[in-house]
């Protein structure tokens, strides 16, 4: 089992940059691949961004590529998005996601078994 906790959601004026926190407690943190979604009302949840255990495999969604940053730390069991030159479209509530995983591989979107309960981050035109 592994519990995850997000944090620093907030309201940005567009153009902006807010990091995203990621507090994961339970199993070995670097035996997970981890991910960012998010969801904006009214859409479905969409993914963000992947990391793997390691750290040195990350994928980004074509909509961020360039302006959000995944990383992590494994001492601290944390995971982190850096966002910036945010846009009102990234408005969401955004989530981190957990998948069991050995290596360097990245799981698919429907591999996620552990989520946390998210963080609202609205961008202001």
């Amino acid at each position: 089992q592994v519990q995850l906790v997000e944090s620093g959601g907030g309201v940005v004026q567009a153009g902006g940059s807010l990091r995203l926190s990621c507090a994961a407690s339970g199993r070995p943190f670097s035996m997970y691949a981890m991910g960012w979604f998010r969801q904006a009302p009214g859409k479905e949840r969409e993914f963000v961004a992947a990391i793997s255990g390691s750290g040195r495999t990350t994928d980004y969604a074509d909509s961020v590529k360039g302006r959000f940053t995944i990383s992590r730390d494994n001492v601290k069991s944390t995971l982190y998005l850096q966002m910036a030159s945010l846009k009102p479209e990234d408005t969401a509530v955004y989530y981190c996601a957990a998948a069991f995983r050995l290596g360097a591989g990245l799981p698919r979107p429907h591999e996620y078994n552990y989520w946390g309960q998210g963080t609202q981050v609205t961008v202001s035109s």
